[in-house]
């Protein structure tokens, strides 16, 4: 018994590691995409390092992509972790005109994009540092084994824009799926904030009404 536990406490340790990892979504820099209270699940290993052409091509790996929804430490604080859409791989000059993305000179078709201010702000001096670079950016050159990420809403994301590329050693993987996805209510304290998600047993009515079921198993795109 002891050593079917300790193989699956390993097993676990090494999937968690390499494989797959859960993440829980805290802001609304990627709505209206991914939510404030989605859970969910993280591919580890499809940007591992291959051992060589032969195993890169039986197994699922690969590079980042452009429109990846990728995981990653937060180079300002690599013991957080940030989850956005990389937009811009290395070598790529990365240019926001007005909210509209261009990447190589071309603007980029962003379905996902949400935007949750109708004002445009000017790249005047005038104007504050944040808005100037919400809405005007670059054009940037994506350095060498780097990726440029933003959040999918545009207006209210603190991204590449402001603290800069992303170090590819810092990318953790691709978003998956959504597993579980709960809305926490409007609250007027912190301490409302914070109990909320220690739920008990009586209050398990209240939990089952604020799963927001339809995102279950939902495919990140």
């Amino acid at each position: 018994m002891a050593e079917a536990l300790l193989v699956a406490l390993v097993f676990a340790i090494f999937a968690r590691t390499w494989v797959v990892q859960a993440f829980k979504i805290p802001t609304g820099s990627m709505e209206e995409n991914l939510l404030v209270g989605d859970h969910i699940l993280v591919n580890k290993f499809v940007y591992g390092p291959s051992l060589g052409p032969i195993e890169g091509s039986l197994l699922p790996l690969r590079r980042v992509r452009r429109g990846d929804v990728v995981v990653f430490k937060f180079p300002e604080d690599p013991a957080r972790d940030f989850i956005k859409r990389c937009v811009g791989l290395p070598g790529d000059e990365v240019d926001l005109v007005d909210k509209v993305l261009h990447i190589n000179g071309r603007v980029v078709d962003e379905p996902y994009t949400f935007l949750s201010d109708p004002d445009v702000y000017p790249e005047s001096p005038f104007v504050p540092e944040y808005y100037r670079k919400r809405d005007n950016f670059g054009p940037f050159v994506v350095p060498p084994g780097n990726y440029f990420c933003l959040g999918d809403n545009r207006d209210n994301s603190h991204d590449s824009r402001f603290w800069g590329p992303v170090p590819s050693e810092y990318v953790k993987g691709r978003a998956l799926m959504v597993y579980w996805s709960i809305e926490r209510p409007a609250l007027q304290t912190r301490a409302e904030a914070e109990s909320w998600w220690r739920v008990g047993p009586f209050d398990l009515p209240v939990l089952l009404s604020s799963i927001r079921w339809e995102r279950t198993f939902r495919l990140v795109r």
